[in-house]
């Protein structure tokens, strides 16, 4: 994502989550994983016809639809200590499959493949907390500016703003993005968390930049910041909720300052997939009417970050 000139705060009431995410507690691991069995005849809310009708007839006939995702980025999706794919988004891939009467299948892969991967055909979505950006949508490399790809169309489920946090009891003077003058933080390679910081070094002044590590995952961020080798991690809200109240049984990390750049979480699909973008906006539409949207939503605490419809392409 392209870290936009002007920064905007989310909403303080965002910030409640976290206490809502410390809630859910115990909850966070019982999550389903991502087989689940179709339905047999799949109806909508409505009575009307089914988002299953809108399926190409080649995903129809195959009863799976692949699911490209970076599978460590908890509570969004991640393994459990029995190695089961869980999180807000399997959950909803499965829901989405009984309603469209087809199993999303999750498959691996780093965070900056997986738009790639839908070019190749290797998936035929990505869900993985992506958020959904004009850049994504038309093919440009957010840094350079440059025409890389046709670019992905989004159906947006989710809305998010990102986080800084640092070591429980030693924030380093760290509240806002500029206090990371002259500082070192890990992030995720390709994320807006990683855009944020360059984008934040280059307002650097006095000699002063931001010493930016990026790796493959977030967690391997959180590992650099658990041993000292840096002074904070950033990742988006959810993500660095989770991390506050589940490393070290909360003893680890601490959020700092508030959230910024509020954005959709979209679930990509290659351009030129339009009957595939419809029937899943349509599942998740009726998702979110059937009220089992709210239900997943609501069993990992992030309520904060609910929409309620779902848009195409709606990022900035």
């Amino acid at each position: 994502m392209t870290a936009r000139t002007t920064r905007r705060t989310t909403a303080k009431s965002r910030i409640a989550a976290v206490c809502a995410i410390a809630v859910a507690g115990t909850m966070l691991l019982t999550a389903c994983g991502d087989q689940t069995k179709p339905s047999a005849s799949p109806k909508s809310s409505s009575g009307a016809s089914s988002p299953a009708d809108l399926l190409p007839q080649d995903i129809k006939a195959q009863g799976v639809i692949k699911v490209g995702s970076d599978i460590a980025y908890p509570p969004v999706e991640f393994k459990d200590k029995s190695g089961n794919v869980v999180g807000i988004d399997p959950d909803l891939g499965a829901a989405l499959g009984k309603e469209l009467g087809v199993r999303f299948e999750f498959e691996n892969g780093t965070f900056d493949t997986l738009i790639s991967g839908l070019r190749a055909k290797r998936y035929q979505l990505a869900m993985s907390a992506m958020t959904d950006t004009k850049d994504r949508q038309e093919g440009i490399d957010s840094e350079t500016k440059k025409k890389v790809g046709e670019g992905v169309d989004f159906v947006d489920y989710f809305s998010a703003g990102v986080s800084i946090y640092t070591k429980k009891g030693d924030d380093k003077g760290i509240k806002t993005w500029s206090d990371l003058c002259g500082k070192k933080i890990a992030v995720q390679r390709g994320t807006v968390s990683h855009d944020l910081a360059k984008a934040e070094s280059k307002k650097c002044t006095g000699g002063k930049t931001i010493a930016i590590e990026s790796f493959d995952t977030d967690l391997e961020a959180q590992t650099r910041l658990r041993s000292g080798g840096v002074d904070a991690v950033s990742s988006d809200f959810p993500v660095a909720a989770y991390a506050v109240k589940t490393s070290g049984g909360g003893k680890d990390f601490q959020i700092v300052g508030e959230q910024v750049e509020a954005a959709p979480y979209g679930i990509a699909i290659a351009k030129g997939n339009d009957q595939l973008t419809k029937a899943v906006q349509a599942a998740l539409d009726a998702l979110i009417k059937n009220g089992e949207y709210g239900k997943i939503i609501a069993k990992w605490g992030v309520e904060a970050g609910a929409v309620t419809e779902a848009k195409i392409n709606g990022g900035s």
